[in-house]
């Protein structure tokens, strides 16, 4: 099938998806939450969380076509529907809001929250689904598994992030991943609407 040939593979798509879930994911704007989750439990298993929020975004990236056929659904009415999340979760970064609320209280486990739904949460399987109507197949999935590289270091060095970092430096981070959301999220509504031409 065309669709997953190799010639398919696109640096730039990489990298244009790559900053998308990213952003989307927000692993870095979740620093705070994940630490304080670290000093709860005592220890997050990195390996556990990445494995697990990568599963379910393949599964969804598989699958979920299929699922908004059942639906009567198509993947241009998705991704138009998953642009305008993205858009809230940009505005939520830049703007400083908090529409999507994390639970905070949860078990003091790696697989709930971090795993599901600080990492691999609505906005993240929807991305995943809308990126599929703009993007070619193999470019999402090394997307995905470049995003997962980059969970896993994040989980194993949050002590030394914390420190890095500190509160300014995370803000800053969140903003300038929120614009970057918010440009995205405008082309695929605009490329799924006819509006833009590719």
């Amino acid at each position: 099938m065309e669709t997953f040939g190799l010639s398919k593979i696109d640096i730039s798509q990489i990298v244009t998806v790559s900053f998308t879930l990213f952003a989307v994911i927000d692993v870095l704007g979740s620093l705070p939450i994940l630490i304080g989750i670290k000093k709860k439990v005592g220890e997050i298993n990195a390996m556990q969380a990445t494995l697990v929020s990568g599963g379910l975004m393949l599964l969804f990236f598989l699958v979920g076509e299929r699922m908004l056929h059942f639906m009567g659904l198509d993947i241009k009415s998705f991704a138009i529907a998953g642009s305008i999340v993205i858009f809230i979760l940009g505005l939520e970064m830049v703007l400083g809001l908090e529409f999507f609320k994390a639970d905070k209280d949860a078990k003091t486990s790696t697989l709930v929250p971090v795993a599901f739904p600080l990492i691999a949460g609505s906005g993240t399987l929807t991305t995943v689904m809308s990126l599929k109507a703009a993007y070619q197949y193999y470019n999402i999935l090394i997307a995905i598994f470049i995003n997962l590289i980059i969970i896993y270091i994040t989980l194993r060095s949050l002590n030394l992030l914390e420190r890095l970092l500190g509160p300014s430096g995370i803000l800053v981070i969140r903003k300038f991943f929120g614009v970057i959301l918010l440009a995205i999220a405008v082309k695929i509504f605009m490329a799924n609407t006819g509006l833009l031409k590719q």
